[in-house]
């Protein structure tokens, strides 16, 4: 079984920064592409940007120039650096990962508020 799991989410004022995290555990062969998405209250599941396992990167327009995504392939860890935040960047954020080229796993959310 393979399970993810995002940590870092926490309560910041604008302007502020705060790194995630996501790690994969389990059995695993192979990290392929990941990704980061968000769901702000009321509204749809959003991408927020992927990684590739070779570190290539995209990002939603909303993220350019204020996040940045990395990896860990040691760890089968990936970061999502958010810096200037927004209160319009309030949401949980989420993490998945296709795990040996198959399946398509994801986190459980972890919060991220953004307020004065």
């Amino acid at each position: 079984q393979v399970q993810l799991v995002e940590s870092g989410g926490d309560f910041v004022q604008p302007g502020g920064s705060l790194r995630l995290s996501c790690a994969a555990s389990g059995s695993i062969r192979v990290v392929n592409a990941m990704g980061w998405y968000r769901q702000a209250p009321g509204k749809q599941r959003e991408l927020v940007g992927t990684i590739t396992s070779s570190g290539s990167t995209n990002y939603a327009d909303f993220g350019k120039g204020r996040f940045t995504i990395s990896r860990d392939n040691a760890k089968n860890t990936m970061y999502l650096q958010m810096n200037s935040l927004k209160p319009e960047d309030t949401a949980v954020y989420y993490c998945n990962a296709l795990i040996d080229d198959t399946h398509l796993y994801w986190g459980q959310g972890t919060q991220v508020t953004v307020s004065s």
